[in-house]
């Protein structure tokens, strides 16, 4: 039969699944199938029973009924795995072959009783009560009995179960009496002990849940990145072409032959000439319409140019081009509103008037709400800094912490929506 690198098989794979089907076929080719342990010396029994499924439990135990006292590396048989569980049939058809195997103890000299109560199970603590030649007052190496357990653990339910049965506190000696010191004191360093180990675990498994949240956070911020060049670049562009185009699109229209022109001095135009050239608001739109246009220019040249591949790098690239881009955006509107005064003429200034406390307060609300951002976007940066040399002077003993901080550190970092 073939296995993998845990010498699992796949009767392993059906048990624990649950695949009732597979598991008979399996056991009818080869019932010896069962008796394969895993490198943890865990059977398709252990599986099963961990997992709850009855029916292969059934179907595992009408093939070979003494296969419920195998053991794994701890010492533990298929019943101690089953009253994990809150499967009572299960632990009813592990018990039905021998009930003797209740009282079997695992490696610490727990019972099937003394699992069950530790795991706060009160329905399975009543099965394995009612089971014939049961050994309430049982005790593991600690001196434990099921009873002192739920009293330990805050079991009510459990307790009162265990005492209507006649359970004793302790194993030895006068109900009532602590256990003996010396196993106590032990017991609470292995307790003690499980827990850091435990906790360790916990640590380790959030440190990489956070990296994984990272790394995937990471991508999205680089294509956030990506997008805005790109966008950055198409704005650019347009901008750039409206600006160029503005300065052919002159209202007033430009001297011809047929129409010669003079200006406010009496000067003549010469031919091609706009003739709104000397008007102080053309002036305006000329200087700043420009400054649109070669900042634009400017921005498509750098990033068609430049290929940044650090994502710091990249950051910076963005800052600056948005920036420029915030310049185009509002040199183009004082060109758009310099025009204004041009067309509507002195008698409908009022007009003019209206379309630059329009625009102003559009792009002053705009641009203060975006400066805003930039700065509390810098804030939290700054914080996310100290946060990090903080965190970073640590010990690597307070490893929860750690954990901790990188969840802030990542909830801070990388958020749905910021400003450059």
């Amino acid at each position: 039969m073939t296995t993998n690198s845990g010498n699992s098989t796949a009767l392993d794979t059906a048990a624990t699944q649950g695949h009732i089907d597979i598991v008979n076929l399996l056991l009818e080719t080869d019932a010896s199938l069962a008796k394969i342990a895993r490198k943890n010396g865990k059977t398709v029994l252990h599986s099963a029973a961990r997992m709850g499924h009855v029916e292969v439990v059934k179907s595992i135990l009408s093939k070979d009924p003494t296969i419920g006292f195998r053991t794994d590396k701890k010492g533990q048989s298929a019943l101690h795995m089953a009253v994990k569980g809150n499967n009572v049939e299960i632990v009813q058809e592990l018990l039905r072959p021998d009930p003797s195997l209740i009282n079997m103890e695992d490696g610490k000299g727990n019972t099937a009783l003394h699992i069950a109560t530790r795991k706060g199970r009160p329905e399975i603590v009543q099965t394995l009560i009612a089971a014939t030649g049961i050994d309430i007052n049982a005790g593991n190496r600690a001196g434990e009995t099921a009873l002192g357990i739920a009293e330990k653990c805050s079991y009510e339910q459990i307790a009162s179960i265990l005492k209507e049965a006649g359970a004793a506190l302790a194993a030895t000696g006068d109900p009532g009496q602590p256990p003996n010191p010396a196993k106590q004191l032990k017991q609470t360093v292995s307790d003690i002990k499980h827990d850091i180990h435990s906790q360790i675990k916990q640590t380790r498994q959030t440190v990489a849940r956070v990296q994984h949240i990272k790394k995937r956070l990471q991508k999205l911020h680089i294509g956030g990145l990506n997008n805005a060049i790109n966008s950055n670049t198409v704005v650019a562009v347009l901008i750039a072409t409206v600006a160029f185009a503005a300065i052919f699109q002159l209202p007033g229209q430009y001297v011809d032959a047929k129409a010669p022109a003079a200006d406010g001095d009496g000067h003549s135009l010469a031919r091609g000439q706009a003739n709104i050239a000397n008007n102080a608001a053309f002036i305006v739109f000329l200087v700043f319409d420009s400054l649109a246009l070669f900042i634009s220019l400017a921005v498509v040249v750098v990033q068609t140019s430049l290929i940044v591949t650090e994502q710091k790098a990249k950051t910076l690239m963005v800052f600056v081009m948005n920036k420029l881009m915030w310049l185009a955006c509002l040199f183009i509107s004082i060109s758009f509103i310099s025009l204004t005064y041009v067309v509507v003429g002195r008698r409908h200034w009022w007009l003019a008037w209206c379309t630059m406390a329009i625009g102003t307060t559009i792009m002053v609300v705009t641009i203060g709400s975006m400066c805003y951002c930039v700065v509390v976007h810098r804030m939290e940066e700054k914080s996310l800094r100290n946060i990090r040399r903080a965190s970073g002077s640590r010990e690597r003993s307070m490893s929860l912490s750690v954990a901790s901080d990188s969840e802030m550190v990542l909830n801070t970092e990388y958020k749905k929506m910021y400003a450059l």
